[in-house]
Parts: C-alpha cells; structure tokens; sequence
C-alpha cells in the first residue's frame, strides 16, 4: 500500500511540474519591413538570460524591401529587443544593434504570446 501511494504522489508531481514548464513557455512572432535600399541583418536578444535568435552564429537576413516573420519560443514574461544594422556596415543599426550593444526606447517586447506589429526599418 505504500508504494502506491509512493507512486501516486510521484504521479502527481510530476504531472505539476509538466504544467509549469508549459505554463513558462510562450511564443512570440517578430515581424520586420526592410525600407532600406540595402539588405539588412537582425538579431533578437532576451533581456533576462544570455540568449540570442537565431543564435549559432547565424543572423536574419531582410534584403531591401524583404518582410519576415519570425517565430521565437521563449520564457513566458521575457524581455525580447530586435538589433538590426546594414549588412557589412554595423556602424548603421536599428534597435539594440549589434551584439545587443547599444540602448533604446521601443525595440523591445515581452514574451507574451502573438505578434508584434510590424517593425519597419527604414532610411
């Protein structure tokens, strides 16, 4: 009889930590216009870990006049800021920039679920 109520418990558990980590996860999709007449280069960092979209060295690439969505999984209630700039030229840069370097007032969203409106880009 022990053991059933051992295994029940267990059950139980586990089952509530199967719900917090759901409930952790979210998803939020980034929509960015390229209206520059080069191709541009994007990176979304979160706010609150060390971690980088795409990541693995990779960047988002909006040549001029590009649209792109872009899914993310992250932590529900993270802070998530876009850093684009002209690509070969970082000196030009949207958002955070590159490498998440600089500052700004309203390049960053919060991992909510949906969409952010579409982030135009330009000149």
């Amino acid at each position: 009889m022990k053991f059933r109520t051992f295994a029940t418990a267990a059950a139980v558990m586990l089952a509530g930590l199967i719900s917090v980590q759901s409930a952790l996860a979210a998803e939020v999709t980034f929509t960015m216009r390229n209206n520059h007449p080069n191709a541009l280069e994007v990176e979304l960092y979160s706010q609150d870990r060390n971690h980088v979209w795409p990541g693995g060295g990779e960047v988002y690439v909006l040549d001029d006049g590009d649209a792109k969505s872009m899914a993310l999984s992250c932590n529900e209630g993270e802070k998530i800021c876009y850093g684009a700039w002209i690509k070969g030229d970082q000196e030009t840069y949207w958002g955070v920039g590159p490498s998440n370097a600089q500052t700004c007032t309203d390049c960053c969203y919060t991992c909510t679920g949906g969409s952010t409106e579409t982030i135009d880009l330009v000149e």
